[in-house]
């Protein structure tokens, strides 16, 4: 197997996604991370390459510092994908950029700042050939894919309710007013976009909703609230959703639910049975049928279907979580760039449809109508 090289710009040191990202490429041995532009604080940026172990030469100020001295290196030795882990409004520039100069582009969610940017993106990845894909990390878990696949097949009859919910309370105090740098940049809406936690948490809800279920939404219902007095963006969300062929969704996201970690859970029901999945419990997945007892699915017990074998690493009991979830993105997107085409992983349609939510509900939200059109915006 050939390893392919990886740049990534952000991510320095103290930064939590960069870190992530590394373990997850490097998972599967299809990734060596060989450049990078990690701070724009250059004690931070050499810092950083020293303790990746990187050649300086190849520990960059900026990206453009980046993209121009890679692309004179012999095409066997410059990078090949540059990993995006930059706050929000920095994605469309560097993504753009990136695929212009002919390298693939992983990028953290959400896709950017508007609509117009996301679709800014699709054309530059269009346009160079290269592959685009986002840090939807949830849909990478086995169980999930076990889910879509049992929904694809038809196991629970049509779709009616889809619910999601992903509920944290790190935000619950104004601790994005006292120094802390994740919180600080999140609530800012020039670095974080037009939804605080709408784009930060409410995304990746809203993608694993339409994944799994199959199903498109059309028009939202949305209320969006700011809970900490002075907070410059949302930091609780609830909507109702109309998902195309009639069936009917709740999506509640939210960072004040004091207490609460990282509850992302999702249930999908159709005529005959359903589906629940949990994040913190990421390895069953619950069946409820209307005319048969209960089943339990577990990541490598017997039971799962073959397209979730290949997105198992460890024998039944030996727990695979958030990294091993990461890493099934990052090994899928190495296989369509050598052209093996083994796995999926989101990209350009995932992060125009979530920026497309975010839109559609900021729009509902702010406006007297009951419901707003996830494709035109406009209200009913």
């Amino acid at each position: 197997m050939i390893r392919l090289r990886l740049g990534m710009v952000g991510g320095g040191e103290g930064a939590f996604i960069g870190a992530v990202h590394r373990m997850a490429a490097a998972l599967d041995g299809d990734w060596d991370l060989v450049a990078g532009a990690f701070s724009t604080d250059g004690g931070r940026n050499t810092r950083t390459g020293e303790l990746l172990g990187l050649d300086q030469q190849r520990v960059y100020p900026s990206l453009e510092a980046l993209i121009a001295h890679e692309r004179t290196l012999p095409a066997d030795e410059r990078i090949e994908a540059l990993a995006i882990v930059t706050p929000n409004h920095l994605h469309a520039p560097m993504a753009i950029a990136a695929l212009d100069a002919g390298f693939h582009v992983f990028c953290e969610k959400p896709m950017a700042m508007s609509v117009v940017e996301a679709e800014a993106i699709a054309a530059a990845a269009k346009a160079s050939g290269r592959r685009f894909a986002l840090a939807f990390t949830y849909s990478g878990y086995p169980m999930i894919e076990e889910a879509r696949a049992r929904v694809e097949r038809g196991d629970f009859g049509a779709i009616r309710l889809v619910q999601v919910e992903y509920l944290q309370g790190w935000l619950s105090r104004p601790i994005d007013t006292d120094g802390n740098k994740q919180a600080e940049w999140r609530t800012d809406p020039a670095r974080a976009g037009l939804g605080g936690c709408l784009g930060d948490i409410g995304t990746h809800a809203f993608q694993l909703a339409e994944h799994v279920s199959g199903l498109s939404v059309h028009s939202v219902c949305a209320d969006l609230t700011t809970h900490v007095e002075g907070r410059r963006l949302d930091d609780d969300v609830s909507a109702l959703l109309r998902f195309e062929g009639g069936a009917r969704g709740t999506l509640k996201a939210s960072q004040v639910a004091a207490g609460e970690e990282n509850g992302l859970r999702l249930r999908i029901h159709g005529e005959r049975g359903g589906l629940e999945w949990s994040q913190m419990e990421p390895n069953t997945l619950t069946l409820r049928w209307l005319d048969r007892p209960t089943e339990i699915v577990r990541t490598g017990g017997p039971g799962m279907l073959d397209a979730t074998a290949p997105l198992v690493r460890t024998p039944a009991g030996h727990p695979e979580g958030y990294i091993e979830a990461f890493a099934n993105l990052y090994r899928a997107f190495a296989s369509a760039i050598r052209g093996d085409g083994k796995g999926w992983f989101p990209g350009v349609t995932d992060g125009l449809r979530t920026m497309r939510f975010i839109e559609a509900v900021i729009a509902n939200a702010g406006s007297d109508r009951k419901w707003t059109s996830m494709d035109s915006g406009e209200t009913e």
